[in-house]
């Protein structure tokens, strides 16, 4: 079951994400809207009393939009015990002391404490929320991801009306003057975001400059902040995705809105051990979401080839760097979920995978010529970014400003199956379990005590432990590490 909860007066923006629900179940499952005006979520002199309460409306909309069934439950059966009595949770103040947290105080404690009830109730598989809410959305999947609640969070990008404005449920307290007030609002954030991208002002200058110009227009201006998407804290300098967000009141009605600042395409690194199943995950993940795979194992597998084609030492640092000039090592795009690995010009992507190649691939790795070599090529294709990486070291070393950083592993004896698994789809000799265990473990330690860049967790990166895990599992934990910083509104899921 996928869920959409809302609080009624549903919209366009409403219909975008029950029709996304809907294409994501495939025919195989069920949409359920929820349409409830939460008290909790409104503070003292809020619009509780008159928000837009349209049922009949409401129920043709979530019908054409494809949702199966539309449940409009009473306060009696979120809160069994009253407002006052039952229990209350408290979002986490370093997730509500910007944007509108200072603004509407105790309003996310009254958002995430009607969510976890209604999950409660609800048990969906699937938890669809819009982006244009992007802070509550944000403290939503910090709930899911904190409290280990077995439900994915999915977001849909903001839909504008014809004007500009973010479709939203308040836009029809707006008179027909205050409307054309209103729709200044947005075309001032997406102006500023473009002068931002293109270099013509700083963040500090933006933030100024956007607040005037929304004040001319003659808005009441509660803030204009620049955040980071995942921490909603003030964005560092030089982060190459920030969101810059805005509240503003016409009149009596607040509006808020927010654009994305992305002064590169998105860099994915994920590092791991051997045998942690990165290179598959990884391939079919850049395919979904439609960035370039950079199978960095795969280029120091070709270096490995090319050192015992020369009749060169793997474990002599002078041998191997004698070998290094005038090596190329090219990587196809994906084709078909394979990548063609070539040397100078040379199709090898089957030798690579040789488990000779496999037994030395980590003293070549360890000789700073080669990190050197590689390195660098790799960091030259990531300079306009749009791609994920996998290896040992792409998040601490080769990408260490990479958007979103993931520790693939799973423990010996998971890996140690997989390798079996793969050398007997190869047609290679299987050596016992326990045989393929130690020399994982062993690898393992030459891999993070190596002098140049060892194995090691970056310190942003989130752990992620596949032992159990479906391949489709893991691409979905992948999207959605990815999702809680790049919006679908900047980096749209290829169709199909």
């Amino acid at each position: 079951m996928a869920f959409v909860p809302t609080m009624g007066g549903l919209h366009q923006g409403h219909a975008r994400l029950i029709a996304a629900a809907v294409t994501s179940c495939g025919g195989k499952g069920s949409v359920l809207v929820s349409t409830f005006v939460n008290p909790l979520q409104f503070g003292v002199d809020e619009d509780f009393d008159c928000y837009p309460r349209t049922f009949e409306d409401d129920c043709a909309l979530a019908k054409q939009a494809g949702a199966s069934a539309l449940w409009c439950p009473d306060e009696r059966q979120v809160y069994p015990y009253g407002t006052s009595e039952g229990w209350r949770l408290q979002a986490p103040a370093r997730l509500t002391a910007h944007l509108c947290g200072p603004w509407r105080s105790g309003h996310f404690d009254g958002v995430v404490t009607v969510v976890m009830r209604l999950l409660g109730l609800v048990r969906p598989h699937q938890l669809w929320l819009g982006e244009k809410d992007w802070q509550q959305l944000t403290i939503l999947r910090h709930l899911i991801k904190d409290f280990g609640l077995p439900v994915r969070v999915r977001g849909c990008p903001t839909v504008r009306e014809a004007d500009g404005l973010a479709a939203s449920s308040r836009n029809r307290y707006l008179g027909d003057a205050q409307r054309t007030v209103a729709s200044a609002f947005s075309s001032a954030l997406c102006a500023i975001a473009r002068d931002v991208c293109a270099g013509d002002v700083d963040e500090a200058s933006a933030q100024a400059a956007l607040h005037q110009q929304l004040r001319e227009a003659g808005l009441e201006v509660e803030y204009v902040e620049t955040v980071d998407p995942v921490t909603l804290q003030p964005a560092r300098p030089g982060r190459s995705i920030r969101m810059l967000a805005a509240a503003v009141r016409c009149g009596e009605t607040r509006l808020i809105d927010h654009v994305f600042i992305m002064t590169r395409s998105p860099i994915v690194a994920i590092d791991g051990p051997a045998g942690a199943g990165k290179s598959t995950v990884t391939r079919a993940f850049a395919e979904r979401m439609g960035l370039l795979y950079l199978d960095t194992g795969a280029m120091y597998r070709a270096v490995t080839w090319w050192v015992q084609k020369n009749g060169g030492d793997p474990s002599s640092a002078p041998a191997v760097e004698a070998l290094l000039e005038g090596l190329e090592v090219d990587l196809s795009p994906l084709k078909d979920g394979v990548q063609t690995v070539r040397v100078n010009g040379r199709d090898i992507t089957d030798a690579i995978r040789d488990p000779e190649v496999t037994g030395s691939v980590s003293l070549v790795a360890a000789h700073p010529c080669v990190r050197a070599l590689l390195t660098r090529q790799q960091q030259r294709l990531g300079e306009r970014g749009g791609l994920v990486a996998e290896g040992r070291d792409i998040g601490t070393a080769v990408f260490p400003d990479a958007d979103v950083k993931v520790f693939l592993t799973a423990t010996p004896e998971e890996r140690a199956r997989r390798r079996a698994k793969d050398l007997e789809a190869r047609g290679h000799a299987v050596p016992d379990l326990a045989e393929l265990e130690a020399q994982i473990v062993e690898r393992d330690r030459l891999d993070s005590t190596r002098d140049v860049a060892p194995l090691v967790q970056a310190d942003d990166a989130t752990e992620l432990i596949t032992d159990g895990m479906s391949i489709e599992a893991v691409i979905d934990a992948l999207e959605d590490l990815f999702r809680f910083r790049v919006a679908e509104e900047i980096w749209p899921k290829p169709e199909g």
